[in-house]
């Protein structure tokens, strides 16, 4: 799939291939890649986790590890010649509600920046609605937290990838149907 835009939103469910669609992307836009990080490694797994994600990277990419001031980051790192690759959204998001921020004006000024970036940026971020019904308030709030960052960050994104079972599929631009009888 050829996706021509500057910015680009890769959405999925855990282990949907997204991240790793996302890297592709990035490494055919650009021989010079940034990896934006939002991860935080708050015990061994995760620290493990981000281990193994930094190591299918490899020495090709530079990583800089953002987990909280996302919109300055990517509007001083953004810049032509270089893709710049937020993984993730979803932490991101997790690291502004447990830092007391407020997520939604976070959200609207990240869409804000996303169209006055210099350079080209891709998204990856985690579709956390099409599951069960969180079972605490704090779990339905995030979802709902989620679902809405999502929605505003794929308005303000040139194109949108939702990725199942690995494979992916073009949001947006969405095809357009011809709807007239013949």
């Amino acid at each position: 799939m050829t996706v021509g835009a500057r910015s680009v939103l890769v959405l999925g469910g855990a282990r949907s291939g997204k991240s790793a669609y996302a890297q592709r992307l990035a490494e055919a836009a650009a021989p010079a890649r940034l990896y934006l990080a939002t991860a935080e490694p708050g015990d061994a797994e995760m620290a493990d986790r981000i281990a193994r994600h930094r190591a299918t990277r490899g020495e090709s990419w530079t990583t800089r590890e953002e987990p909280l001031d996302l919109v300055e980051t990517l509007a001083a790192e953004a810049r032509p010649g270089r893709v710049v690759l937020v993984d993730c959204l979803t932490l991101w998001l997790t690291n502004l509600m447990f830092s007391g921020r407020d997520v939604e004006a976070e959200v609207g000024r990240l869409c804000e920046a996303i169209g006055a970036l210099a350079g080209p940026a891709i998204f990856v971020s985690n579709e956390v609605g099409l599951s069960l019904v969180p079972e605490t308030r704090l779990g339905r709030d995030f979802r709902d937290l989620q679902g809405r960052a999502n929605a505003t960050v794929a308005r303000a994104s040139d194109a949108v990838v939702f990725l199942a079972a690995g494979l992916p599929t073009l949001l947006k631009p969405a095809p357009q149907l011809d709807w007239r009888l013949s």
